[in-house]
């Protein structure tokens, strides 16, 4: 009787632990499946369940081991072409400024012009009286006329002398032959010999009373030269185009030799006028673009076309002169310019401000995850401070920077890294 209770207690007992624990695999053989095909499957359940259950051990493990690591926020910086800019202060400058004076004295007779106008080259600012002037022309002319007339006796006094000499010369050698062959005496060779001398002397005289009258010729055309210069001088004319910066002198007013007449200037084209400290000398160039900005708010647009090679002795910076339009002549002189002046790019990355750090010899830079997410530190050099974040340089073209946690970490410390886009 025991043994059979025991059997039945077993077959109980097997009996509720298929239907409670294998009741799926049960109710497949209640549905005709084969006893094999529900093993089989259950054995490849089981491989299953132990796959899943090594897999929670590895996760778990390196779970475990991720939360020994420091997290840090991870941002992928690629490059770009920065623009480099050198930034001047300055002023615009006229093109050209003259103080028109007068050469000569005398009596204002045109009526002024006033400051403001507008002249053209060759357009008259003063004109003096003439006063006593064509006179002295006419005089000098008159004694123009007097010394040309003298060149016809003078001509013919040289000519006569010439040919006096002529003769004086054949008699001398006629004279000097006779006396060889003993036909003429020694008295008659002297006498033609001091006869010849005396046309010579006689030549002499008549050259220099033509080379007189010559001279007498071309001081009279410096008379006349000088008296129709001196009428010129009576009328004064703007030397260009441009724009009278105070009245011309006032009809009546008595003008001296370098006494002011007007002054004009040009504005344009205008100039605008920076100086370069000697740091930021080799990053400017002839020619090199540059954008202005007035205080008033306009933008001008130009090249550089002079860099000074010598410096201010006081500032020891060197003068940087850009030329541009100006027609509507709306750009004064002495107005307040900023000078952006283009120069080549570099290579750059724009990162945020916060990113920047110290290493443990004070150097600034940033720090950065290589392949291995470990941490590495880099110098930079700050190029621009923008409100968008810093342009930095001295980096790889692609780098990924940590933007947060870089306080807590060391170089050479590896980290759990989270990348995030940030825009910039």
């Amino acid at each position: 009787m025991r043994v059979v209770s025991i059997i039945t207690a077993v077959v109980v007992i097997f009996v509720l632990y298929i239907l409670v624990f294998e009741r799926e695999a049960f109710n497949k053989v209640a549905n005709g499946n084969s006893i094999r095909s529900v093993v089989d499957e259950r054995l490849k359940q089981g491989n299953i369940e132990t796959q899943v259950s090594v897999l929670n051990e590895e996760a778990s493990k390196q779970s475990e081991d991720n939360s020994e690591l420091v997290s840090v926020v991870v941002y992928k910086s690629n490059f770009q072409t920065l623009g480099s800019t050198v930034i001047l202060r300055g002023e615009t400058e006229a093109a050209r400024f003259v103080e028109v004076r007068a050469e000569t004295f005398g009596q204002v007779i045109s009526e002024p012009l006033r400051k403001g106008s507008f002249v053209q080259k060759d357009d008259i600012l003063c004109k003096l009286d003439e006063g006593t002037r064509k006179a002295a022309l006419a005089g000098a002319v008159a004694r123009l006329e007097e010394a040309k007339a003298l060149i016809p006796q003078t001509k013919a006094r040289l000519g006569e002398a010439n040919s006096r000499l002529d003769e004086a010369q054949i008699n001398f050698n006629a004279a000097s032959k006779l006396s060889k062959g003993g036909y003429a005496s020694e008295t008659r060779v002297a006498s033609a010999e001091a006869a010849m001398r005396s046309a010579e002397a006689g030549v002499a005289t008549a050259t220099a009373g033509f080379e007189s009258t010559r001279a007498r010729i071309q001081s009279a055309e410096a008379g006349v030269a000088t008296a129709e210069k001196e009428i010129d001088r009576l009328i004064i004319t703007a030397p260009f185009e441009g724009t009278l910066e105070s009245d011309t002198a006032e009809i009546g007013s008595l003008l001296q030799p370098g006494a002011l007449c007007g002054t004009i200037i040009q504005l344009n084209p205008i100039k605008l006028v920076g100086f370069l400290p000697e740091t930021e000398l080799s990053r400017v160039k002839l020619g090199a673009p540059v954008m202005a900005k007035l205080t008033s708010g306009q933008e001008i647009e130009g090249n550089v076309s002079f860099l000074s090679r010598s410096a201010d002795t006081t500032t020891r910076t060197f003068r940087v002169e850009v030329n541009v339009p100006n027609d509507q002549l709306k750009i004064r002189d002495g107005q307040t310019v900023e000078l952006a002046i283009g120069s080549d790019g570099k290579k750059a990355h724009l990162l945020p401000q916060s990113a920047l750090t110290l290493n443990d010899e004070g150097l600034l830079g940033i720090r950065f995850i290589d392949e291995q997410s470990t941490t590495r530190f880099a110098a930079v050099n700050l190029e621009q401070d923008t409100k968008e974040g810093v342009w930095v340089s001295g980096l790889k073209d692609e780098v990924n920077v940590i933007i947060i946690g870089q306080e807590f970490v060391r170089e050479g410390v590896k980290v759990l890294a989270t990348y995030k886009d940030i825009s910039l």
